[in-house]
C-alpha cells in the first residue's frame, strides 16, 4: 500500500490548520509526527483517516484518489489520547466490536480477539468491564480494538499521554514490537522528542501546520535543517548563542572582539547562531577541548534525578541539563562548559550550515 498526500491544505473558519503538506508513506513503515500542541498533528491524522476532508489537495492510495472517500470505506484504525471504550461491553466484546460489524465468522473473531489480547497482556481481563480496569489496561483495550482489525493504516494520536510514567515506558516498548510485526502503515503523533527517538522509523517535524523536515528519525535529529526544527526536536529546546566568524575564528556574543579559543569553522565570514543541546552543556570540564562560558543563574529546576539549570550568557537564555541534584542561588555567577564540536551552526536565516556530524 502506498499513501500519498499531495499539496494538502486545511482551512477552518479562515484559519489555516495545514498548509502545503506533501508526504508519502509505504506499507510496513513507522512514521512519527512530532510537533508542539497545535502544530497540526491531529488535523493531519483526521485527514489521513478520512474523518475530515482537506480544503485543497489530494490523498492517494496506490495512485487512486480517495480524498472524498469516507472513513467507513477505508482500511483505517485509530487510537486516541482518551480511553475510548464501550462502557457496557466486556474487554472481549470491546476488542471484537469492529469484527462483529464486518460479518466475520464467530470462530475467526474469537481467534483474532484472543491473539490480540495476548499481545497486549489482556488475556486474563477479557470478561471485565472497562470501569474495572486501570488506566493502562483501558488504553491497552483501545489499542487492541484498533489492532484486531488488521487495518492497512494504523493511526495513534498521542496514545500514551494520559498514562503515568511507568505505564508509558512499558507500553512504548511493547508498541515498538507490535509495530515491527505489522505490515500496516503506522503513524504515531507525539510532542516528546525522546519518544520520537525511541520509536525510530521516519519522522515528520510539524510546526504551525507546516512540515519543517521529514526523513529517517536519526538523520533528522543529527542534522536539523533549520533552527526551528532543532528547537522542536530538542527537549528542552536547543540553546543558541549569537556570534560571528572571521578568518575561520569564532566570536561568541554580540560585542565580543576576542575569538573563542578552540573553535574554528571553515565558513564564510559573517554572523551566525551557534546551537547546542542542553545535555551537551556541563557544570565541569569533560575534556581538553572544552571551552568555558561565564553565565548567571536564573533558575535551578530539579526534576527527579536531573537538574535543569537556567542561566544567561550575553543576555541569551541557556538551559544546562545535568544528572543529579544541583542547587544554585539565583543571580549567582557560574562557569559552564561545552565541547565546541557539539555546536550546530546556523546562518542568519536559520538554515543549517554546519553540524557536529559533519
Amino acid at each position: 500500500m502506498g499513501l500519498v498526500l499531495r499539496n494538502v491544505d486545511k482551512v477552518v473558519d479562515g484559519e489555516t490548520h495545514l498548509k502545503g503538506i506533501n508526504l508519502a508513506f509505504e506499507t510496513g513503515s513507522r512514521n512519527v509526527f512530532l510537533g508542539r500542541t497545535l502544530a497540526g498533528k491531529t488535523s493531519l491524522l483526521r485527514i489521513l483517516a478520512g474523518l475530515d476532508r482537506p480544503t485543497r489537495g489530494q490523498i492517494l492510495v496506490d495512485d487512486v484518489d480517495v480524498t472524498g472517500v469516507s472513513v467507513r470505506k477505508r482500511g483505517v484504525a485509530m487510537v486516541y489520547q482518551q480511553f475510548i471504550n464501550y462502557p457496557s461491553l466486556t474487554v472481549y466484546k470491546n476488542i471484537a466490536s469492529p469484527l462483529l460489524r464486518s460479518g466475520m465468522k464467530k470462530a475467526d473473531i474469537d481467534r483474532r480477539v484472543r491473539e490480540t489480547a495476548e499481545i497486549l497482556h489482556l488475556e486474563d481481563l477479557l470478561e471485565r468491564l472497562p470501569a474495572e480496569l486501570s488506566g493502562g489496561q483501558q488504553q491497552r483495550t483501545a489499542i487492541a480494538r484498533a489492532l484486531v482489525k488488521d487495518a492497512k493504516l494504523l493511526l495513534l494520536d498521542e496514545p500514551l499521554v494520559n498514562l503515568d510514567y511507568k505505564l508509558r515506558e512499558e507500553l512504548r516498548e511493547e508498541l515498538q514490537d507490535i509495530f515491527r510485526q505489522r505490515e500496516a502503515i503506522v503513524v504515531y503523533t507525539t510532542t516528546e522528542p525522546a519518544e520520537a527517538l525511541m520509536l525510530g522509523g521516519d519522522i515528520v517535524v510539524l510546526d504551525e501546520g507546516c512540515v519543517l523536515q521529514a526523513g529517517p528519525t536519526p538523520e533528522v535529529y543529527r542534522h536539523p535543517a533549520t533552527l526551528r526544527v532543532a528547537e522542536v526536536f530538542s527537549d528542552p529546546p536547543i540553546n543558541y548563542l549569537s556570534g560571528r566568524i572571521h578568518d575561520n575564528a569564532v566570536y561568541l556574543g554580540s560585542g565580543s572582539d576576542e575569538p573563542v579559543q578552540g573553535i574554528t569553522r571553515s565558513l564564510p565570514d559573517g554572523p551566525y547562531r551557534f546551537g547546542v543541546r542542553s545535555h551537551h552543556l556541563f557544570l565541569r570540564p569533560t575534556g581538553e577541548r572544552d571551552i568555558e562560558i561565564q553565565a548567571k543563574v536564573t533558575l535551578s529546576e530539579i526534576n527527579g534525578s536531573e537538574t535543569f539549570l537556567h542561566v544567561t550568557y550575553d543576555d541569551a537564555p541557556l538551559v544546562v541539563q545535568e544528572n543529579g541534584v544541583h542547587k544554585f542561588k539565583i543571580g549567582s555567577a557560574i562557569k559552564i562548559y561545552v565541547n565546541p564540536d557539539r555546536f550546530f551552526v546556523y546562518d542568519e536565516a536559520g538554515m543549517l550550515v554546519d553540524s557536529p556530524d559533519r
